[in-house]
């Protein structure tokens, strides 16, 4: 089985060894997702479980987006893919999954302006957008949310001022598996917090 990741002359060089590649593309929506699922169940033979289980996972999803009805704004979100260079972080444009997350968690995603799925933003872009949340992917390589307050210029964006710059786990939004909703969960959590209150 060889992911979107894995190149086309990588799955040439292994269908020359004679074995038998499926290519399954990531999934830019939730139906996608499920449709990955279903392909891998009949490929390991294990339809009626894998039927089950995205039963449970699409009762997850309609909770969340049930919970959102009662949103009264659509806070501005910062993604941070990769800050390597802090001036220039690279973040997620429209039509990705990580895109349909943030709309579907209540979020507008200042990313989606920009051309190209993953992109750079320039400092002073994401200042002038003014989000009201940082979800920081690249947290687990040291951009925490101190040091990504600490940015200059970046005193006057809304997320810093109230203290919304979160951690956020990249498996939960760059994995195209059934974590994926885990991701819209805590995503949703972080966007609204009220709404999600235990």
């Amino acid at each position: 089985i060889a992911p979107e990741i894995i190149s086309p002359e990588q799955i040439s060089a292994l269908e020359d060894l004679g074995l038998q590649v499926y290519f399954q593309a990531n999934p830019l929506t939730f139906d996608g997702l499920y449709q990955n699922l279903r392909d891998l169940a009949v490929l390991s033979g294990h339809i009626s479980e894998t039927e089950i289980f995205i039963t449970s996972l699409q009762e997850r999803v309609a909770q969340v987006l049930d919970t959102l009805d009662g949103a009264e704004d659509r806070p501005r979100v910062f993604y941070e893919l990769d800050a390597t260079d802090p001036e220039n972080p690279y973040t997620v444009g429209s039509g990705t999954f990580i895109d349909s997350l943030i709309t579907q968690a209540g979020g507008e995603n200042v990313g989606a302006v920009l051309s190209g799925a993953y992109a750079q933003i320039s400092s002073e872009q994401v200042i002038l957008a003014n989000p009201q949340v940082v979800l920081l992917a690249d947290a687990i390589y040291g951009m925490t949310p101190e040091v990504v307050a600490a940015r200059p210029g970046w005193q006057a964006v809304e997320a810093v001022q109230q203290g919304r710059l979160f951690a956020f786990d990249p498996n939960l939004g760059s994995v195209p598996g059934p974590r994926l909703v885990d991701g819209l969960e805590e995503m949703a959590r972080l966007i609204h917090p009220s709404l999600f209150q235990p």
